[in-house]
């Protein structure tokens, strides 16, 4: 039987980063850049454009787009196969001069990337899928390279119609790794760049994986941490909890804590935390927020909403940013929708690639 967990969460897409992992700037640089210029990245002057080298261009390429915060879509030239970026509206919300924080200043804003990164829902599946296997499918806490790379290998095996070189695999894995780990235990070897990722990577400073010394084994062991996290705001796992309640229970009124804390794809696994810490959030959150409370029946806990989850999810996001969407001239979403049609292209584009690019179920070919 095939387990299609990975092709229905995450696009087909290795190794796009050439190696690097995100650094500050990159994603507010690129955001400028595609707003003005939607052909930035084909540009042969991209990479002075940007003040990067050409393959740190191509990676924040790739990056823009796995944070949900560019979307591709082909031009309207006949016969031109250039596939050109276009800035998402959650990346005006974010990164605009006058957005919610444009230069990622505050540790809640590099929390919603990485939920953005590993999160999933119709239309706007992840770009990262080496990611969302560590983060949403893996079993274990602690791994060596190998045991993820060969986990990843085994769910795109088992997933989509074709599969990477396992080394492309690798390349992932390297680049997850040195994403997340803090600097002060890094660990030699890896790929070229690896510490200058890792002392500009700012995902580092979420604290979400780090080495376990193994002076004995002669191999590199990470672990992804869990408990309390100090710097992930109440309001951003409000956000994430609803947000996952609108992609997977639409038209629903409720979703379990548990739910939210142990199922693949939701934002316990994404941010490493438990059930007790997701009530003890969502509970503060509920306290000065209409249509949103916790629940407790036939001893399970559950989040109950009476309006739309997408948008109460955005209402609640907003709110810990002082409002972006009120400040004077902040487009809607339908207005940013006009101003960059293309990005519905892109949208539709990709559904109807979700079924073309996973294996059938059970096995059934027709």
């Amino acid at each position: 039987m095939s387990d299609s967990r990975l092709a229905e969460a995450a696009n087909y897409a290795f190794a796009r980063h050439d190696t690097f992992a995100p650094r500050f700037g990159w994603l507010h640089k690129a955001y400028v850049q595609v707003k003005q210029d939607p052909e930035t990245f084909l540009r042969n002057d991209a990479p002075v454009l940007l003040g990067v080298g050409k393959n740190m261009a191509v990676a924040m390429r790739y990056w823009s787009k796995a944070f949900k915060l560019t979307r591709e879509s082909y031009s309207d030239e006949t016969n031109s196969r250039a596939m050109r970026a276009y800035p998402t509206w959650e990346a005006r919300w974010l990164l605009d001069e006058d957005g919610a924080d444009p230069y990622l200043e505050e540790h809640g804003s590099l929390w919603l990337l990485h939920w953005w990164l590993v999160s999933s829902r119709p239309g706007a599946k992840s770009w990262a899928p080496s990611w969302y296997v560590a983060f949403q499918l893996a079993p274990f806490a602690r791994f060596t390279a190998a045991d993820l790379t060969q986990l990843i290998v085994r769910h795109v095996n088992l997933s989509y119609k074709k599969a990477p070189e396992e080394a492309s695999i690798a390349k992932d894995v390297d680049c997850i790794t040195k994403m997340y780990v803090p600097v002060k235990r890094t660990t030699k070897g890896g790929a070229p760049g690896a510490l200058e990722d890792l002392v500009l990577g700012p995902f580092r400073e979420l604290g979400l994986i780090e080495v376990v010394d193994r002076p004995m084994s002669g191999r590199t062991e990470w672990e992804f941490t869990t408990g309390t996290r100090i710097t992930l705001p109440d309001r951003v796992v409000a956000y994430a909890c609803l947000d996952y309640a609108a992609s997977t229970a639409p038209g629903a009124g409720s979703i379990s804590l548990a739910r939210l804390a142990n199922e693949s794809g939701g934002p316990g696994r994404a941010f490493r935390i438990r059930e007790p810490d997701i009530a003890a959030a969502l509970e503060r959150v509920t306290a000065t927020t209409p249509n949103l409370k916790v629940i407790e029946a036939v001893g399970q806990r559950s989040l109950v909403f009476d309006t739309d989850p997408f948008e109460l999810a955005w209402d609640i996001l907003d709110a810990q940013y002082d409002n972006v969407r009120k400040r004077p001239g902040f487009p809607t979403r339908d207005a940013w929708d006009r101003a960059y049609p293309k990005l519905a292209d892109a949208e539709a584009r990709e559904l109807e690639q979700e079924a073309e690019q996973q294996l059938p179920l059970n096995g059934d070919d027709e």
